[in-house]
């Protein structure tokens, strides 16, 4: 039994590595004889940039797909069940002749980066194998543009106006700052959130880097930043849904965790850029204009070739056990 307990353990652990919003890691963990529940963490959720918690979902989605995988790897076979409320059951059954998950391998190595890319293009044909390679989920499409077509194009004009409509908002702001590590001690006493590291800024007292934070965030800063980040970028990368529920949203980010390892598989980096997705009317534009069926998008990526970064912090298992 406590062998089961540390395996559970573990795979939990590797659960948490999975992606979330602000790094908010709005999840919980319990573990039973045969099944491991994942629940939402309303405590950590993102009121005004998700205010459907719709990001919240697609995370607890990510975190179950890494379970799943490392489960394979420890020779469980796992068998997912979401209720309508979004709490996941993972069943899992002991199976010495389990394949293990290619994957796996990456769980570690995945990483959110948001610098500046090497100008270098990914092929098509590498984009289309890594997803040949995943198994694909009903009602969950990707879809991918290169830089400078027409769909590139509009996309980022949509996320340059997403910046516009985010930072002009006092509240969104309030809560990027809240969700803010400004240095070394905020970082290892919180293991969550933003940390100065990730974004190359030097470890100051919260007082100091908020004064100079404030000055920075505004819309122009913002799109200039980004407009060289998504210039340095391959393609972008949209996931969507057929339909906008709860269960949906799990499963999108179940496949967004397999597409992001396999990518990492083949040294291609990531970082979201979800300013469209979390604007309403943006969002909506989006699902009428793009070549995407007016079905619903729900995460919207760049990526392409780029120099590892500093990994973000996690919570120790403890602290995300019921």
């Amino acid at each position: 039994m406590q062998e089961q307990n540390d395996c559970f353990k573990q795979l939990i652990e590797f659960a948490t590595k999975a992606p979330s919003g602000h790094n908010t890691q709005p999840w919980k963990f319990k573990p039973f004889d045969n099944k491991i529940e994942i629940y939402p963490d309303f405590d950590k959720k993102l009121p005004v940039v998700d205010k459907h918690d719709r990001e919240l979902f697609i995370s607890l989605g990510c975190a179950t797909e890494n379970l799943c995988i490392a489960a394979s790897a420890m020779q469980y076979d796992s068998e997912v069940s979401i209720s309508p409320e979004g709490i996941i059951t993972i069943g899992l059954s002991k199976n010495t002749r389990a394949s293990n998950n290619d994957l796996f391998g990456q769980v570690h190595q995945r990483q959110t980066n948001k610098n500046i890319y090497e100008y270098k293009m990914i092929s098509d044909s590498t984009l289309i194998q890594c997803v040949s390679d995943i198994d694909a989920i009903a009602g969950i499409k990707l879809y991918f543009w290169e830089k400078d077509s027409i769909v590139f194009k509009k996309i980022s004009e949509l996320v340059l106006r997403g910046n516009t409509a985010q930072m002009r908002d006092p509240d969104f702001k309030n809560e990027l700052i809240q969700w803010m590590r400004f240095n070394k001690k905020e970082v290892e006493v919180n293991n969550d959130g933003l940390s100065y590291a990730i974004f190359g800024a030097p470890s100051l007292p919260r007082c100091i880097s908020k004064r100079i934070i404030n000055f920075f965030l505004n819309d122009k800063s913002q799109n200039s930043s980004d407009i060289k980040k998504i210039d340095s970028s391959s393609h972008l990368i949209l996931l969507t849904s057929s339909d906008d529920t709860i269960v949906n949203w799990i499963h999108t980010g179940r496949y967004l965790q397999r597409f992001l390892l396999r990518t990492t598989q083949d040294g291609i980096a990531h970082a979201y850029i979800n300013q469209p997705c979390e604007v309403t009317f943006l969002r909506e534009e989006m699902s009428k204009t793009l070549p995407i069926a007016q079905e619903s998008p729900q995460i919207l990526l760049r990526v392409g070739y780029a120099k590892p970064v500093l990994f973000s912090r996690r919570q120790s298992v403890d602290k995300v056990l019921l």
